[in-house]
């Protein structure tokens, strides 16, 4: 036990280490508040705090600095992102046409960014097949084909 008292600041590094390389990895403000809450915990030790004492600040400290300090950095880290959709999020409920006959075994639709994908239709769907010039909504993508389901214009 003695040399834990001994040898509790190499302890409090270790920790700080690990979570800032794990902070690296994650990026999501987490680990960092567990090593500043560690840096806490030596800073403690070093004013002459006993063990326990330091555990019980450190741990303190992080749950402080994640409950108080952490959300207001994602957001100030959020605050400036881009609120277009991007990737599939971008094609899920994009119009298109039909090119080539789409059915529940495929067929070929052309989006309204000018892509032409493979195409089904929805097994539960009633139309069973669509035919060119039909248009169409993007109703999921599974891998690299577009669930189409026919799109219904409103006068």
């Amino acid at each position: 036990m003695d040399w834990i008292v001994q040898y509790s600041w190499v302890i409090w590094l270790v920790l700080i280490l690990l979570f800032i390389t794990i902070e690296m990895l994650s990026l999501e403000f987490t680990f960092l508040m567990l090593a500043i809450g560690s840096g806490i915990g030596l800073l403690s030790g070093v004013l002459g705090v006993p063990w326990w004492g330091q555990l019980l600040i450190g741990a303190a400290a992080s749950v402080l600095l994640l409950l108080v300090v952490r959300p207001s950095l994602l957001r100030a880290l959020r605050k400036g992102e881009d609120p277009a959709k991007s990737n599939v999020d971008a094609l899920l409920g994009a119009r298109g046409q039909v090119v080539q006959t789409v059915s529940n075994h495929g067929g070929q639709v052309k989006l309204a960014n000018g892509e032409l994908w493979t195409a089904t239709v929805p097994l539960d769907s009633p139309a069973t097949s669509l035919e060119p010039g039909t248009s169409v909504r993007v109703l999921a993508i599974q891998g690299a084909t577009a669930v189409v389901v026919p799109h219904e214009r409103n006068p």
